[in-house]
């Protein structure tokens, strides 16, 4: 890190503002109105504006700014701003901005550990277990271990939303089996990537905004991103009408809000603990919006956008397993990748052996009140 990354910008303004204050401070009947100009926090996305994600981010800012009593401001900016949406990271670190909202798969190219954080194999948890993991299990010591120590960067970063499971994505025509899959062109990102490709298709990692215009051009001429209103967004109806929810292949993801540590310890205590905290209470109000918008969307691009909207078959599901289990020995060459793993692993064999014991079948209760509505 250099002399000139450690003079950040935090604290070139705090220490102009001290500075000036006792310059004039005779001049000034009443200098504490400049201390309540709000710390104003460049908070990049890695989506566009019209995305339902850039409203989660948005609804993050609010909660620090009431939370504050306005000594924060965050200052929210769609992907491309300052960066592209897979840049962020760097951009957090180099300290062109201050926070971002990204997921880790965003930045598995620079180290395939990312991915882990989300969107690794799939044991038996949902994004709720794993979220758990992150905060209760060991999971934030790791990815402090490889985002600081093995990486070396200046960043902080927490998770927030359990994220719905991911569907399989959006295909021309019908896909039952694992034949069909043979030779698609697929857009997915991280680890889901490897996955995929053992299925027999070649892969694409691209951000959500190329998705449509890269089906429109041939492309690709498959793809998954995320949830039914970001798809149905960015128009993912206009190019295919098969629609396969049900996946392993990203299952337990959530979101990141990225820190620049420098940035972050330059802060009051108590405004360090309004930007953690909050990243908590945005998390449950993500979850009641999605669930709200998701569900929605679903039926207007089944009723009105003319969308087949099926799960995905066994047969597909469990190749997704047994693909997994062929990955993950590759991964486990790496000890980090290792370690987390069995971390992971030790969590979800305990965590999940109760989620599920203690689980009714909901599934059977919305059929008897709902019959027939969910067919394969």
């Amino acid at each position: 890190m250099t002399d000139t990354k450690k003079f950040n910008r935090r604290s070139f303004l705090t220490k102009s503002a001290l500075a000036g204050g006792a310059a004039t401070g005779s001049m000034l009947a009443a200098p504490a109105v400049l201390a309540q100009a709000p710390i104003v926090i460049k908070m990049q996305t890695s989506w566009n504006d019209a995305n339902i994600w850039q409203d989660f981010a948005r609804d993050y800012a609010t909660r620090v700014e009431e939370m504050s009593g306005g000594r924060l401001k965050v200052d929210v900016l769609p992907a491309g701003a300052v960066v592209a949406a897979f840049q962020v990271l760097d951009a957090v670190n180099d300290g062109l901005i201050d926070a971002a909202h990204s997921v880790p798969v965003y930045w598995y190219g620079k180290n395939k550990a990312a991915s882990l954080f989300g969107t690794g194999p799939v044991f038996g948890g949902s994004a709720t277990t794993m979220l758990s993991w992150f905060y209760q299990g060991g999971g934030q010591e790791l990815y402090n271990e490889l985002t600081q120590d093995i990486m070396g960067l200046d960043v902080v970063g927490y998770m927030g939303f359990p994220m719905f499971a991911q569907p399989f994505g959006w295909f021309k025509n019908e896909v039952n089996t694992v034949d069909d899959l043979q030779g698609f062109k697929y857009r997915t990102v991280g680890l889901a990537a490897d996955l995929m490709a053992k299925l027999g298709m070649s892969v694409a990692q691209l951000p959500g905004g190329e998705i449509v215009p890269a089906m429109e051009r041939g492309v690709i001429d498959a793809f998954e991103f995320n949830n039914p209103s970001s798809d149905k967004d960015f128009g993912a109806q206009d190019v295919a009408k098969n629609y396969y929810l049900s996946s392993y292949h990203q299952a337990s993801e959530s979101f990141e809000f990225l820190f620049s540590k420098m940035f972050l310890e330059d802060l009051d205590p108590d405004l360090q603990a309004i930007l953690k905290y909050a990243v908590e209470a945005v998390s449950t109000a993500n979850t009641a919006k999605a669930m709200d918008r998701y569900s929605a969307d679903l039926q207007f691009l089944q009723n009105e956008a003319g969308v087949n909207v099926r799960r995905t078959s066994k047969e597909i599901l469990d190749a997704q397993l047994k693909a997994w289990d062929e990955l993950i020995p590759e991964l486990e060459s790496d000890p980090f990748m290792k370690k987390t793993l069995d971390s992971q692993r030790e969590w979800v064999d305990r965590v999940a052996y109760y989620e599920l014991m203690n689980s009714p079948d909901y599934g059977l209760a919305y059929e008897h009140y709902f019959p027939g509505k969910i067919k394969m």
